[in-house]
């Protein structure tokens, strides 16, 4: 059975005006200027120092594109690209068509699959699609998939490539310069990431003020959402092959097989 939510945590950001490609280019940590009418591709907004921001989806259209963005944080975005905008040719709005989701992806859907893993299924916008589904099935899907949501960082803490946006689609590293560019580059061209975000399922139930995973008596990594049994956690991957423990409460790594290669475990220190 596909199942089908309106995201009511997502909204959308139109972009256009004859400079709107070569505006984006410089800010965001995607590609833009290949990107065709109809596709969508998957990004961050990041600080200088190379910080997360917000993410984003990029879907293209004839005359600019559409930015699909966290609801609560559409103001700050469209006030943070006014900012940049400077003299370029670009009209920034807010545009109210809904964000929708389906999953598994069906052939009676007309949307787009999901850039950053085809397990995530499709989005989609503007339909009258009627939702069978409600967008809480949805975080529980997207987090059985191992994939982090916005609600996994917070603004301007976490960098990128820690919230795996360099193995789900979302850093175009060939692109050239964008905000935040040197410190993304400079991660990723070490190769020797300590920390990167992870599913793990809990033993039983944690309580609330508890976010401290430990191994031992050293500090393991912090849960930074949780669903039911299951949760995402920022871990550090050398201090993850032991008994890791939140408060009282067993955890289990739950890696997904296109995190391992990443996420490869290495000694502890």
């Amino acid at each position: 059975m596909t199942h089908n939510a309106r995201l009511e945590s997502r909204a959308l950001i139109s972009v256009s005006g004859e400079d709107w490609a070569s505006f984006l280019q410089g800010l965001i940590t995607q590609d833009v200027e290949t990107l065709a009418p109809g596709e969508l591709r998957f990004g961050g907004l990041l600080t200088p120092q190379g910080r997360l921001l917000y993410d984003l989806f990029i879907l293209g259209e004839a005359d600019g594109c559409r930015l699909d963005v966290a609801a609560e944080h559409r103001a700050a975005i469209i006030q943070r690209l006014m900012i940049y905008r400077l003299r370029a040719k670009v009209k920034i709005e807010a545009d109210e068509t809904p964000v929708f989701a389906a999953w598994p992806a069906a052939p009676d859907i007309a949307g787009r699959t999901d850039p950053r893993l085809p397990d995530l299924g499709l989005r989609f916008y503007g339909t009258e699609a009627t939702p069978n589904a409600e967008e809480a099935a949805y975080d529980a899907h997207r987090l059985a998939c191992g994939v982090p949501g916005p609600a996994d960082w917070s603004s301007d803490k976490t960098y990128p490539i820690e919230a795996n946006f360099d193995l789900l689609n979302g850093i175009d590293f060939k692109k050239g310069c964008f905000v935040g560019q040197e410190t993304t580059s400079r991660m990723k061209r070490r190769g020797q990431i300590k920390s990167r975000m992870a599913p793990v399922k809990l033993g039983g139930d944690v309580p609330a003020a508890e976010t401290e995973i430990m191994t031992g008596t050293l500090r393991a990594g912090q849960v930074t959402s949780v669903i039911a049994d299951r949760a995402m956690a920022l871990l550090r991957l050398d201090r993850i092959s032991g008994d890791l423990t939140l408060g009282d409460t067993a955890v289990e790594v739950d890696m997904p097989e296109w995190l391992k290669s990443a996420a490869e475990i290495r000694p502890q220190s």
